[in-house]
Protein backbone atom coordinates (compact mmCIF):
# COMPACT_ATOMS: atom_id res chain seq x y z
CA UNK A 1 0.00 0.00 0.00
CA UNK A 2 1.29 3.46 -0.90
CA UNK A 3 1.82 6.06 1.83
CA UNK A 4 -0.73 8.90 1.79
CA UNK A 5 0.05 11.91 -0.35
CA UNK A 6 1.24 15.06 1.39
CA UNK A 7 -1.90 16.87 0.25
CA UNK A 8 -4.00 14.21 1.95
CA UNK A 9 -2.14 14.74 5.22
CA UNK A 10 -2.89 18.47 5.03
CA UNK A 11 -6.62 17.71 5.00
CA UNK A 12 -6.70 15.03 7.71
CA UNK A 13 -7.14 17.39 10.67
CA UNK A 14 -8.85 20.24 8.79
CA UNK A 15 -11.99 21.38 10.54
CA UNK A 16 -14.28 24.11 9.23
CA UNK A 17 -15.72 26.14 12.09
CA UNK A 18 -18.15 28.95 11.30
CA UNK A 19 -17.07 32.12 13.08
CA UNK A 20 -13.43 31.01 13.17
CA UNK A 21 -10.67 33.09 11.57
CA UNK A 22 -8.04 31.23 9.56
CA UNK A 23 -4.55 32.18 8.43
CA UNK A 24 -4.25 30.65 4.94
CA UNK A 25 -1.44 30.06 2.48
CA UNK A 26 -1.96 28.93 -1.12
CA UNK A 27 1.14 28.24 -3.23
CA UNK A 28 1.48 28.56 -6.99
CA UNK A 29 2.07 25.53 -9.19
CA UNK A 30 5.70 24.41 -8.76
CA UNK A 31 6.35 27.65 -6.86
CA UNK A 32 6.41 29.55 -10.17
CA UNK A 33 6.58 33.33 -9.53
CA UNK A 34 3.23 33.87 -11.28
CA UNK A 35 2.40 37.05 -9.36
CA UNK A 36 5.73 38.70 -10.15
CA UNK A 37 4.04 39.72 -13.42
CA UNK A 38 2.32 43.04 -12.64
CA UNK A 39 -0.60 42.33 -14.97
CA UNK A 40 -1.28 38.91 -13.42
CA UNK A 41 -0.93 40.25 -9.87
CA UNK A 42 -3.46 43.00 -10.60
CA UNK A 43 -5.92 40.50 -12.05
CA UNK A 44 -5.61 38.37 -8.90
CA UNK A 45 -6.03 41.41 -6.63
CA UNK A 46 -9.24 42.39 -8.41
CA UNK A 47 -10.63 38.90 -7.82
CA UNK A 48 -9.70 39.08 -4.15
CA UNK A 49 -11.79 42.26 -3.87
CA UNK A 50 -14.87 40.73 -5.53
CA UNK A 51 -17.67 40.01 -3.04
CA UNK A 52 -18.63 36.81 -4.89
CA UNK A 53 -15.14 35.42 -4.23
CA UNK A 54 -16.07 35.22 -0.54
CA UNK A 55 -19.76 34.30 -0.47
CA UNK A 56 -19.59 32.42 2.84
CA UNK A 57 -16.57 34.17 4.36
CA UNK A 58 -14.89 37.53 4.80
CA UNK A 59 -11.32 38.07 3.66
CA UNK A 60 -9.91 40.36 6.37
CA UNK A 61 -6.36 40.74 5.03
CA UNK A 62 -4.33 39.32 2.17
CA UNK A 63 -1.11 39.61 0.20
CA UNK A 64 -0.02 38.18 -3.14
CA UNK A 65 3.65 37.27 -3.03
CA UNK A 66 5.44 36.23 -6.25
CA UNK A 67 4.77 32.51 -5.67
CA UNK A 68 1.99 32.36 -3.09
CA UNK A 69 -0.97 34.07 -1.44
CA UNK A 70 -1.56 34.63 2.27
CA UNK A 71 -5.00 35.45 3.58
CA UNK A 72 -6.77 36.01 6.86
CA UNK A 73 -10.29 34.71 6.34
CA UNK A 74 -13.26 34.56 8.68
CA UNK A 75 -15.52 31.64 7.76
CA UNK A 76 -19.24 32.38 8.17
CA UNK A 77 -20.63 29.04 7.03
CA UNK A 78 -19.79 26.02 4.95
CA UNK A 79 -16.52 24.28 4.30
CA UNK A 80 -13.14 26.04 4.41
CA UNK A 81 -11.71 23.83 1.66
CA UNK A 82 -14.56 24.73 -0.69
CA UNK A 83 -14.20 28.41 0.15
CA UNK A 84 -10.49 28.40 -0.71
CA UNK A 85 -11.08 26.24 -3.80
CA UNK A 86 -13.66 28.74 -5.06
CA UNK A 87 -11.28 31.67 -4.58
CA UNK A 88 -8.38 29.85 -6.26
CA UNK A 89 -10.62 28.81 -9.17
CA UNK A 90 -11.81 32.39 -9.65
CA UNK A 91 -8.22 33.68 -9.70
CA UNK A 92 -7.19 30.94 -12.14
CA UNK A 93 -10.16 31.60 -14.45
CA UNK A 94 -9.57 35.35 -14.49
CA UNK A 95 -5.87 34.89 -15.26
CA UNK A 96 -6.58 32.35 -18.01
CA UNK A 97 -9.32 34.52 -19.52
CA UNK A 98 -7.22 37.70 -19.60
CA UNK A 99 -3.76 36.29 -20.39
CA UNK A 100 -4.40 33.04 -22.24
CA UNK A 101 -2.37 31.12 -19.65
CA UNK A 102 -3.28 27.45 -20.09
CA UNK A 103 -1.38 25.72 -17.30
CA UNK A 104 -2.22 25.53 -13.59
CA UNK A 105 -1.88 28.60 -11.39
CA UNK A 106 -2.10 26.86 -7.99
CA UNK A 107 -0.93 23.78 -6.15
CA UNK A 108 -3.94 21.61 -5.32
CA UNK A 109 -3.74 22.08 -1.56
CA UNK A 110 -3.39 24.94 0.87
CA UNK A 111 -2.17 25.41 4.42
CA UNK A 112 -4.44 26.70 7.15
CA UNK A 113 -4.09 27.62 10.80
CA UNK A 114 -7.12 28.50 12.88
CA UNK A 115 -6.54 31.49 15.11
CA UNK A 116 -7.23 30.86 18.78
CA UNK A 117 -9.68 33.05 20.66
CA UNK A 118 -6.80 34.82 22.42
CA UNK A 119 -4.88 35.52 19.17
CA UNK A 120 -4.89 39.17 18.11
CA UNK A 121 -6.49 39.34 14.67
CA UNK A 122 -4.84 42.66 13.81
CA UNK A 123 -1.42 41.22 14.70
CA UNK A 124 -2.12 38.34 12.31
CA UNK A 125 -3.11 40.85 9.62
CA UNK A 126 0.07 42.85 10.21
CA UNK A 127 2.09 39.65 9.90
CA UNK A 128 0.45 38.92 6.54
CA UNK A 129 0.86 42.36 4.99
CA UNK A 130 4.46 42.64 6.24
CA UNK A 131 5.43 39.51 4.32
CA UNK A 132 6.90 41.46 1.34
CA UNK A 133 9.03 43.47 3.79
CA UNK A 134 10.39 40.33 5.48
CA UNK A 135 11.04 38.79 2.04
CA UNK A 136 13.14 41.81 1.06
CA UNK A 137 10.86 42.82 -1.80
CA UNK A 138 10.37 46.35 -0.44
CA UNK A 139 11.76 48.66 2.24
CA UNK A 140 8.33 49.71 3.52
CA UNK A 141 5.04 47.78 3.58
CA UNK A 142 3.30 50.68 1.84
CA UNK A 143 5.63 50.31 -1.14
CA UNK A 144 4.20 46.89 -2.03
CA UNK A 145 0.98 47.17 -4.07
CA UNK A 146 -0.53 43.68 -3.84
CA UNK A 147 -2.12 43.55 -0.38
CA UNK A 148 -5.09 44.87 1.55
CA UNK A 149 -6.70 44.71 4.97
CA UNK A 150 -10.19 45.63 6.14
CA UNK A 151 -8.78 48.00 8.75
CA UNK A 152 -7.53 50.54 6.18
Amino acid sequence: MRPPLKSHRLRIARVSEPGRIYLLTAVTWNRAPVFRDIHVARIACRVCHQPNAWTNATCLAWVFMPDHWHGLVELHEGDLSRTVARFKAMVSSAIKRKTGRNYPVWQRTFHDRALRQDDDVKDAARYIVANPLRAGLVDRVGDYPYWNATWL
